[in-house]
């Protein structure tokens, strides 16, 4: 909107958006016309420049600009109660020291108006939040917040301002969040420590994030982002408290920040809250923040590193490749440019059906896809794709079949099919703006970030509409549109660059004594006076990082009172009915057309020989195809037809107050769709469900080599979930269950099942249709439909038709793997990965040792997590996170590391967590923060498709509304009594828990000699 026309937006703006989004909307409509403004404005010293409404997000937006600063400032208007601030600083790195991401750890260790150690960890414990984070970019440092609640929210803000503006930071900050030396005796082992030291080994473990930061840095040489923004660990230890500090004062001024208001908050609450801090910044000069552009090539280019593949198996196959190209950038390229490379991306490579995706899998070259594909987050955009799991002399093939697939469509081009599938995909994503737990309002933030943060408008990415319209006509006109970006963006554009990953089984080996050379060379050369500094340093760290804060100063940060608090849960409207033998569940949600539908099919029929094979069962109902249509024309119909159609298995056991429930396990379809593609939807499901085609061996095939690989590479990036599930498996059977279908044991599973499909092949096939026959039946089916009232009546007549369609029973009895799974048993067990930190893992069941759970117990369990835990496994110890979970079903609790140097020192940290809460003597005041922060996650923001399918999953669980109030007036009823009972159960129990680890073979094997009874293996 231009900037003479005002508010003239409400009387387009309103029919527009109703028309959109429904009646919903008149709340904000109504609330903005009281609130007019016009170009020129000044509010808090912030002047207006621009107003414009994005229909597509119901949304009126203002850009400010701070008259004493410049800071600009976006405020995003709308009905949206989750209301979201975020501050950005462009903080583009000169080297690979990891100086952004170290400040962005520290900013939030204690500021000016709130000198404690960790105001981030207060808030944690005692806000309403709905997130609370920080992130790192390669060209800027974001600081979002969000909350439903208004006062909450401006606290949040508050902190947050003073963190990144005034932050008390001192060289000890540097060593505890970066690095340092580490010597507890003069004659001991010196080390290296530090939070983003470890965080980044950790990293550095896992090879497709690897090769992600290679190929950027492959395409961007000469620039910001041919630097680890992160920090590389060979790096990290070189970044000085001079360049720390000064990178802190160059880059993190008002001047040189972007600031972002969304929701339903009074604007001139937002203007008089930023501008209290920024009054007393003078305007400086941040051209030296800009990131320049990487200047085009004329030749391609190819690079080569290597990457540790691990010590053991045959590292011929480990290698990995990827083909980048740098595109246009995001702030000179046309909006319709962009989406269409979007579609584009999403096209070539978002489905097993994309034929880009599909011509390497078919191939059989390597194991399975890498390369994120089109990445617009960065000021230029580039187009990453490649394989894993390849032999040498097969790199080159991989790098040759993707261009000439890529020249084959741009002569052939895009089939019409493909072209409609991927267009209503992205359209519906875009219409639904579904983030999950993601606020809408950062997802929005950062979007317009990638325009915004090199002084383009920062509008652009939140409008769709316009550039759909044109492309869509472009498309029907007969414009070769795609095939055009493919000659242009690939086949003729020579900056290119071809990254190969070379597996080393002895790199670990060698970084470690890179590592140990350094170490050694700092010990070496430093005179014993120099040597008893560093033992000073390292006491005095830790007497700091020990030392509890002055009760005085942790009262400044400011929370919510108990009174402020609801007393009563959040429920879920439902209505409960019978449909052809199945329980349906209907919850009346505003979801503005959209039917989300969740089909729970009965599984206890199973046997408990057929049971690993149940995720590659479900996923083979979508990627194999049916008796109609082959796998390639499911796929592009399911992206026609629906927002998405996905099968899982949903494992869960009934309340019980032994913690011993029956196991509720059932195959999980979740299904999203336009109300008026309803019937097509469930025309799907029944050719999936009732003419499944488990024929096609060669596509079975590559769908358990790409399982095997998925499976692999997930362990090094998430060795904590690895050692979660292992551990929960050791003490129910439905765990148990899951470790089958996705743990370390499926693992097994699935390497003998692809021996099998190449040997039995028959008898495979036999397994897979004795799947189907014990599972697809409307015995014990549970539906579950989210939808506007007006809407249900429709999709119930038609769910009525699809259910009658199914058989009534299964037609193969089998015995149930519930009667058949072996009794679980509690065990320590090292996993050897190839990794240079660990996941520590250590868990007992609190029900079974006779210990009664409630509400208060949830809370002291959240409590040591953002206290005890944190201070001794994160901030001491140097692990990125601990933390631990209880369970209130099961009655298991578990404590967990993550990118941690320690095995055994975690350990007796996690067996010190009973004493710590027996003898914490814990304020009002802390135990008040702490229930605020319980009763924020117990009424955590949900979307409509969430609360859905949580409340179904509460209903068939067995928990109850009653129950739920009663753990949330247990929560507010807590005292200090709670916290020592919750501490001596703690420690009664942790002589009988189990151990899991996943980590580096350097640190299992010392850990066991250190006297951990432990038996060790390697997964990979």
């Amino acid at each position: 909107m231009d900037g003479d026309s005002g508010c003239s937006w409400v009387g387009w703006g309103r029919s527009l958006v109703l028309n959109l989004l429904g009646s919903s909307f008149d709340v904000a409509v109504i609330f903005l016309e009281k609130i007019p403004r016009k170009i020129g404005d000044v509010v808090e010293d912030f002047e207006l420049v621009r107003e414009e409404f994005v229909a597509e997000y119901a949304s009126q937006a203002r850009l400010w600009k701070h008259k004493k600063t410049g800071t600009e400032l976006l405020s995003i208007l709308n009905a949206d109660e989750n209301k979201t601030f975020g501050i950005v600083f462009r903080t583009p790195p000169k080297d690979s020291t990891g100086v952004p991401h170290i400040l962005e750890h520290s900013v939030l260790c204690g500021s000016r108006k709130y000198p404690v150690k960790e105001p981030f960890v207060e808030l944690i414990k005692s806000s309403l939040n709905t997130f609370l984070n920080a992130f790192t970019f390669p060209d800027k440092t974001c600081y979002p917040v969000a909350s439903c609640n208004e006062q909450d929210f401006y606290n949040l803000v508050d902190v947050y301002m003073d963190a990144v503006l005034h932050p008390a930071m001192t060289p000890d900050t540097l060593r505890q969040e970066g690095h340092h030396f580490e010597l507890d005796d003069i004659d001991g082992k010196m080390t290296i420590k530090g939070v983003v030291y470890n965080e980044m080994k950790g990293a550095y473990s896992d090879p497709e994030r690897v090769l992600a930061e290679y190929s950027q840095e492959a395409i961007f040489p000469d620039i910001t982002y041919g630097v680890e923004s992160g920090g590389h660990p060979r790096d990290i230890p070189d970044l000085t408290w001079e360049q720390f500090k000064g990178f802190h004062d160059s880059y993190y001024h008002p001047s040189n920040a972007r600031v972002w208001f969304y929701g339903d908050d009074d604007e001139g609450r937002r203007l008089k809250k930023v501008n209290e801090f920024l009054q007393e910044f003078e305007k400086i000069d941040i051209s030296s923040s800009a990131v320049p552009l990487q200047e085009r090539w004329t030749e391609p280019r190819a690079i080569e590193h290597t990457y540790d593949c691990g010590s053991e198996g045959d590292p011929s196959n480990k290698f990995m490749t990827t083909l980048n190209w740098m595109l246009t950038p995001m702030d000179q390229t046309e909006p319709e440019k962009i989406l269409a490379l979007t579609v584009l991306s999403q096209l070539l490579l978002s489905t097993s059906a994309s034929p880009l995706r599909k011509a390497l899998t078919d191939s059989g070259l390597g194991e399975d896809i890498v390369g994120g594909g089109l990445e617009t987050d960065l000021r230029q955009m580039s187009f990453s794709v490649g394989m894993k799991g390849l032999t040498e002399e097969n790199v080159a093939k991989v790098q040759e079949l993707i261009e000439e697939t890529l020249t084959q469509l741009s002569k052939e081009g895009v089939p019409q099919t493909l072209m409609e599938s991927c267009l209503n995909t992205l359209e519906f994503r875009l219409r639904e703006n579904n983030t999950g737990r993601f606020p809408r309002g950062l997802s929005l933030m950062i979007a317009s970030l990638s325009t915004w943060l090199h002084e383009s408008d920062p509008l652009v990415p939140l409008r769709f509409e316009e550039p759909l319209m044109k492309l869509k006509e472009k498309l029907a006109a007969g414009e070769s549109v795609f095939e055009d970006l493919i000659r242009e963006n690939f086949l003729t554009n020579p900056h290119k660059a071809a990254v190969t990953m070379i597996p080393d089984p002895k790199y670990a080996e060698k970084e470690a004594a890179i590592e140990q050379e350094r170490i050694d060379k700092v010990a070496k050369a430093a005179s014993r006076e120099e040597l008893e500094e560093i033992v000073e340093m390292t006491q005095r760290l830790k007497e700091k990082q020990a030392k509890p804060d002055d009760p005085a100063e942790l009262a400044k940060i400011p929370y919510l009172s108990k009174e402020d608090l609801d007393k009563n849960m959040k429920t879920v409207p439902f209505e409960e009915d019978q449909i052809s033998g199945a329980t349906v569940y209907h919850h009346p949600l505003p979801t503005s057309g959209v039917v989300y539908m969740d089909l729970g099919l009965d599984i206890s029929g199973v046997s408990m020989e057929l049971l690993p094979l149940m995720s590659l069962y479900t996923e083979s109902l979508t990627q194999l195809g049916t008796k109609k249509e082959d796998f390639v024309s499911l796929q592009q119909r399911i992206g026609r037809e629906t927002g998405g159609l996905r099968p899982s298995t949903y494992m869960s056991q009934l309340v019980a107050a032994d913690g011993n429930g029956p196991v509720v396990s059932m195959l999980m379809i979740r299904a999203k769709t336009m109300s008026s593609k309803t019937t097509q939807t469930f025309d799907l499901l029944k050719d999936i469900l009732l003419e499944p085609n488990f024929d096609n061996k060669e596509r079975f095939r590559q769908l358990v080599v790409e399982e095997k690989a998925g499976v692999e590479s997930g362990i090094a990036p998430s060795g904590h979930t690895v050692a979660a599930g292992r551990l929960r498996s050791q003490y129910r059977v439905g765990d148990w269950a899951t470790e089958q279908m996705e743990g370390l044991a499926y693992l097994d599973y699935v390497k003998a099942l692809l021996e099998r499909v190449d040997n039995d092949w028959e008898g495979v096939l036999r397994d897979l249709r004795a799947l189907h026959s014990a599972v697809v039946h409307r015995s014990k089916l549970v539906c579950n439909v989210t939808t506007d009232s007006d809407v249900y009546p429709g999709v119930k007549a038609e769910l009525k038709s699809f259910l009658d369609s199914l058989p009534e029973k299964s037609s193969l009895e089998l015995p149930s793997w519930i009667d058949q799974a072996p009794t679980p048993t509690p065990a320590n067990e090292g996993f050897i990965i190839p990794a240079q930190v660990n996941y520590v893992g250590k868990a007992m069941n609190l029900l079974d040792a006779g210990y009664e759970l409630t509400g208060a117990s949830a809370l002291a369990a959240k409590h040591l997590g953002t206290s005890y835990l944190w201070d001794t496994v994160r901030v001491q110890g140097g692990a990125y996170g601990g933390f631990c979970r209880l369970d209130m079903r099961t009655g298991d609790f578990l404590y967990l590391s993550y990118r941690d140097p320690n095995v055994n020192k975690t350990l007796t940290n996690y067996d010190g967590a009973g004493a710590f809460l027996k003898s914490h003597d814990i304020s009002e005041e802390e135990l008040t923060k702490s229930i605020i922060g319980m009763i924020g996650d117990m009424d955590s923001y949900a979307l409509p498709d969430a609360k859905g399918f949580a409340s179904m999953t509460r209903k068939i669980t067995g928990e109850t509304d009653e129950l739920r109030q009663e753990r949330r007036e247990q929560v507010l009823g807590a005292t200090a009594k709670d916290f020592k009972e919750f501490g001596e159960a703690l420690d009664a129990t942790k002589e009988s828990g189990s151990v899991v680890v996943v980590g580096s073979e350097t640190s299992l094997n010392a850990a066991k000699e250190e006297g951990l009874d432990i038996s060790l293996s390697q997964p990979l």
